[in-house]
């Protein structure tokens, strides 16, 4: 059997790398546990750095046919525990990991499992778009829910509605404020966020309004999956710096298309962020190639080699946002009023 781990270590956190906030001291609770697959475990050491706390201990060990199996290394019975884990690349290995530390832990009396999901695959297919098809966003819920999660908690779900397919409790998070602060500092001439979509046009708002900058859209229409035909721009891009603000990106071909059509608009300079960096296939060399001058994304998703390579591509963390909210539903206190 092939094993990896999925244990504490200890690192270093460079001066970009650093928090929003400073990390709390380190505190001792024996009821209080963190543990994470081994699709972000950077992620989760760094919200247990913030939280002053020190990663549980579990093992995720996969057979020779690519099953997997998880063994939680320590006590947890009575305790509240927060399993991070996103979604992402392979997914399905990562949902299966997931499902299986959530069901571990039940079944060794954990008080309350919280699935901490930075980045909740399938989120896309959140209606039945064409005939026979399933909805598995929902799926995906109902999964989370059986194998025995109490509570959810997303960052920037792909749509609204994710949270009334869980039966449970959901706490959704935003990555604005990470990227609105980094872009702030930069300070940018004449800005106009624009929304990639029609969909997107409650995030861009938002986002337009904690910059004080105007608004666009860009009207698009989907060919088929992972294939837009941009139509046209909604607004005024006329001689201004463009920011364009999504949940996710994937093949970045919208995001370039985008990007085209805001610099024959007329605009200045084109800058892109987004929450969930899920970069698949020509992403990275689409980006490379394209007139944006940098692209901002967030962490909950770890980047493939040539994504930390990339010059254009920077990343912000996300592990104070994660982590406040943690000690937010720990505490019983108010998660919404900390990102009002």
């Amino acid at each position: 059997m092939a094993t990896t781990l999925a244990t504490a270590t200890e690192k270093k956190v460079s001066a970009e790398e650093k928090p929003e906030r400073k990390p709390q001291r380190a505190r001792v609770d024996d009821k209080f546990k963190i543990f994470s697959g081994t699709a972000n475990p950077k992620l989760a050491d760094d919200v247990c750095e913030f939280l002053g706390l020190v990663r549980n201990q579990a093992q995720v060990t996969r057979f020779a046919d690519g099953e997997a199996y998880v063994q939680i290394q320590e006590n947890v019975r009575g305790a509240d525990v927060f399993v991070m884990q996103p979604t992402s690349r392979p997914v399905d290995e990562h949902l299966m990991e997931l499902l299986l530390m959530i069901d571990a832990l039940k079944r060794a009396s954990a008080r309350r499992i919280t699935a901490v999901i930075p980045y909740y695959g399938y989120g896309r297919q959140d209606r039945k778009d064409k005939p026979r098809s399933p909805i598995s966003a929902k799926l995906v819920a109902d999964l989370l829910t059986t194998a025995g999660a109490d509570r959810a908690l997303l960052i920037d779900p792909h749509a609204a509605q994710l949270q009334g397919f869980f039966n449970i409790p959901v706490d959704p998070l935003f990555a604005s404020p990470v990227l609105v602060d980094h872009f702030k500092k930069l300070n940018l001439p004449n800005l106009t966020v624009v929304s990639p979509d029609a969909g997107g046009v409650e995030r861009a708002r938002f986002f337009a309004k904690k910059m004080d900058s105007a608004l666009a859209i860009v009207d698009k229409r989907r060919v088929e999956a992972n294939v837009a035909e941009i139509m046209h721009v909604i607004g005024d891009v006329q001689g201004r710096t463009c920011l364009i603000i999504d949940d996710l990106i994937d093949t970045a071909g919208t995001l370039v298309k985008t990007a085209s059509a805001l610099m024959e608009s007329g605009a200045s300079a084109v800058y892109a962020c987004c929450s969930h960096p899920v970069l698949s296939g020509p992403a990275v060399e689409n980006i490379s190639h394209s007139c944006i001058q940098q692209v901002v994304v967030t962490d909950t998703i770890p980047l493939c080699e040539a994504a930390r390579m990339e010059p254009k591509i920077t990343v912000r963390t996300v592990a104070g946002l994660i982590g406040r909210a943690i000690q937010a539903i720990h505490e019983e206190a108010s998660v919404s009023k900390l990102f009002l």
